[in-house]
């Protein structure tokens, strides 16, 4: 097989969350970012581009928050991969993006070893 990483999407309306995900991610050799999107709404057109294996969802955004927005990733691709990235206290949504699909969940602050495993997990099951 050759160097086929996989295209991680983070979507997070804070650009210091995207950059320290996009820090990690990076780090690990089976995935890179492949795009960005600080709401809902960006995230459903970055998603059509560039057909991402994984989605890293906040679920508190402007514009279009995450639930909303899993569901219209969902629609449009029910293969989608998401991961929430959220932080305490949104238990409750939590819950909903779990219920309408959402495959794992990261509690913010998150640590890198987190992160990586969430992701090596949901990446590299069935390999």
């Amino acid at each position: 097989m050759a160097n086929k990483k996989k295209r991680i999407m983070i979507v997070d309306d804070a650009q210091f969350t995207r950059t320290l995900l996009k820090n990690i991610i990076n780090k690990c050799e089976y995935g890179e970012v492949v795009g960005e999107a600080s709401n809902g709404e960006m995230a459903i057109e970055e998603y059509k581009k560039f057909k991402p294996d994984l989605v890293t969802m906040d679920l508190v955004m402007p514009k279009k928050g995450g639930i909303e927005t899993i569901e219209e990733l969902l629609k449009l691709d029910s293969d989608a991969t998401i991961v929430v990235v959220s932080a305490l206290g949104q238990e409750a949504l939590v819950l909903e993006a779990a219920k309408k699909g959402a495959k794992d969940f990261i509690q913010k602050p998150f640590k890198e070893e987190q992160i990586l495993e969430v992701i090596d997990r949901i990446l590299m099951k069935g390999k």
